[in-house]
């Protein structure tokens, strides 16, 4: 059993900062969570910082991104075990930031039909290797020529980086209903759907909806008959009415909603991950001239959504795209959000209580009795400075400390 001693403890549920607070542990769990006494077992002093839950991302690419990845050409190059490497630092890197609970939201690369994120979050769970709980989605499914299919990031020729169903590429009912039971066969937890085109690949318009209505349907039916949920990539409105009609739980990204569909996705209480850091910190300078059109046309309106969805009541989770934002960076999501129009509390809830409730776990995203002991320190106070979670000084998951800096 353990004692944190800190300077705050922060109850993002309802906002309440307690001075000085105590959170003791005892294993994996949360005993008690209150102010002042001595506390019990060992005391660790953490000093003048801020005691809150750890922090969940609900969009990261675990498998992608970090140093030595080549844009366009490490999806040819990397092999599987290359990239469970690649993943293993990112994995590490993620925690170290802050965030103990992460949705690693489908693999769009070659990988002969392992799913490698499967594969990180066991191995993660087994104490091998350190890094976020992760909820994986195994392959992203995405209709050939789809934004979500490898080949289309940088237009190759007809043959290079063939890929199959069990890789995700699938078309038409019966495909797609077989690539989800594909994933969910062999450790999926979610699914992740390519629901319309993509800024950042030559998939044509950003917004054109890429499955049809009744293949959406068809996925849907398939997770949610099995009890997972299922996250799409979206940006066009009308894509995204599609989506949420079809019963998806969750859009990514969303950047072209107008206020119509806003409405609906509350009305419906679908979830918002609205990834909206990347746009102004995505390097595309180096982009194909199409490709920055895209962006240039799109950024500016998407700026707008957080604020939109917010006033319309839409539940919103924080999530980076990472490496969209590069892996250990996941507060410029945070920061960017409150930029959007968020207070810094609600941001917080949105990367805690409502991120929880987006991947039904009700054993974190609050410092309570019984619940998950994973719990982060930043110094000063976030409620005043969303920017201190971008300087992290403790990380504890399930009891056990990742990170620890003194001073």
């Amino acid at each position: 059993m353990v004692t944190l001693r800190a300077a705050r403890v922060l109850h993002v549920e309802t906002g309440q900062i307690e001075e000085p607070g105590l959170v003791t542990v005892d294993g994996d769990r949360i005993t008690s969570g209150g102010r002042g006494g001595e506390g019990e077992g060992d005391v660790l002093d953490l000093g003048d910082v801020t005691l809150l839950p750890g922090l969940m991302d609900m969009e990261v690419n675990l498998l992608m991104g970090g140093r030595g990845e080549v844009p366009g050409l490490s999806p040819v190059q990397d092999d599987p075990p290359l990239r469970m490497l690649r993943g293993v630092a990112n994995a590490r890197r993620t925690l170290r930031s802050g965030f103990t609970t992460v949705r690693n939201l489908g693999l769009f690369v070659k990988t002969g039909g392992y799913l490698l994120d499967v594969a990180l979050a066991k191995a993660i769970d087994a104490g091998w290797i350190d890094g976020p709980r992760i909820v994986p989605a195994g392959h992203a499914i995405t209709p050939t020529g789809g934004h979500l299919d490898p080949t289309m990031f940088a237009a190759y020729a007809p043959g290079i980086m063939p890929l199959s169903l069990e890789e995700g590429i699938a078309n038409g009912v019966d495909e797609v209903r077989k690539a989800v039971r594909y994933q969910i066969k062999y450790g999926a937890q979610l699914i992740k759907v390519c629901a319309s085109g993509g800024v950042m690949s030559h998939t044509g318009t950003a917004g054109a909806q890429h499955y049809s209505d009744e293949e959406l349907r068809a996925i849907v039916d398939e997770a949610h008959r099995r009890g997972l949920k299922v996250a799409a990539h979206t940006h066009g409105a009308a894509a995204v009415r599609s989506a949420v009609e079809a019963g998806i739980d969750c859009i990514e990204h969303g950047f072209l909603l107008d206020d119509e569909t806003i409405e609906l996705m509350a009305e419906r209480g679908t979830f918002l991950v609205a990834t909206t850091a990347l746009i102004d910190g995505m390097d595309i300078s180096k982009a194909p001239p199409e490709l920055k059109a895209k962006a240039g046309e799109i950024f500016p309106h998407a700026r707008t959504v957080v604020a939109r969805a917010l006033k319309a009541g839409v539940k919103i989770a924080v999530g980076t795209d990472a490496p969209a934002i590069p892996h250990g960076r996941g507060a410029q999501e945070l920061i960017a959000l409150v930029e959007r129009g968020m207070t810094p509390l609600e941001v917080l809830r949105a990367a805690t209580v409502n991120a929880a409730e987006l991947i039904d776990a009700e054993d974190r995203g609050r410092i309570a009795e019984g619940l998950l002991a994973d719990l982060i320190a930043v110094p000063g106070n976030p409620l005043e400075d969303i920017s201190v979670t971008a300087d992290v000084r403790f990380v504890m998951k399930g009891g056990k400390v990742f990170r620890h800096e003194r001073g």
